[in-house]
């Protein structure tokens, strides 16, 4: 996992402002990954209509680092804030920032891929989009290449999770935020796992209706967790959780 860019000196930053609500919280009251993985999801599409960006949908979610400096609370009022924060040829990563009033902090970064709608193939970003972000984004080039181990070791654990009429979305997907409640379920058995604590969801293919599910976890060598979510014999993603802080990188671009 890598460092995360600090917030730009110039260019396009959107806010928003988001309650902790009672369906976000663990039982213990703080906010759980997958309430958090919804608001970056929702800001991120309040940006991209206010910005009017050409094909908004045609963007897909390739990996997600969430990273819990404290954790959120019960009704506590979260400001956040997201900017682009680098591009390749064929993707861009947004980065997140999330304060609450009670001293809640966590920062994220998304990495999206435009796709052509017609083949479901990545496509090159259009020049519409430099336009908008490419200011905030500056000259910082990106890859999208996924690093975690894509086999779980031997003696892993197993557990089998069933899928839910919920976990889909419009585009017939398990929606991204679903991945983090898988997550959340493994590391209810570590709790050793907690602020601060930086986490990653990697996507490779999509989980459909009917799919059969089973989640394989192991410890990594750091103290943290693996996780390897497969779907009908398919690997659909991988999980890492890593104790630590986000290590935000200050300086220019």
């Amino acid at each position: 996992m890598d460092d995360l860019v600090a917030r730009p000196p110039t260019g396009r930053v959107f806010a928003g402002t988001r309650r902790v609500r009672l369906a976000d919280v663990s039982p213990a009251g703080r906010l759980r990954l997958d309430g958090a993985a919804r608001f970056l999801q929702d800001l991120s599409a309040d940006d991209t209509a206010d910005a009017a960006l050409p094909d908004a949908e045609a963007w897909v979610v390739r990996k997600t680092m969430i990273v819990v400096e404290s954790f959120p609370a019960y009704l506590e009022s979260m400001a956040l804030v997201t900017w682009c924060s680098g591009t390749g040829s064929h993707w861009a990563e947004r980065r997140i920032s999330m304060h609450g009033e009670r001293g809640g902090v966590l920062e994220a970064a998304t990495t999206w891929v435009k796709l052509n709608r017609a083949t479901g193939r990545p496509a090159r970003i259009p020049a519409g989009f430099e336009k908008i972000y490419g200011e905030a984004a500056g000259s910082r080039r990106l890859t999208a290449r996924l690093d975690h181990p894509e086999v779980a070791p031997s003696g892993a654990s197993a557990f089998r999770w069933p899928l839910r009429v919920t976990d889909f979305d419009v585009l017939h997907h398990v929606n991204n935020a679903v991945y983090w409640q898988i997550v959340e379920e493994a590391l209810a058995l570590r709790r050793d796992l907690r602020a601060p604590v930086r986490a990653e969801v990697q996507h490779r293919t999509a989980i459909e209706r009917g799919s059969e599910v089973q989640v394989s976890t192991a410890p990594l060598a750091d103290g943290g967790l693996g996780l390897w979510v497969v779907a009908d014999g398919r690997l659909a993603a991988t999980a890492q959780v890593r104790p630590g802080g986000s290590g935000v990188a200050s300086g220019s671009r």
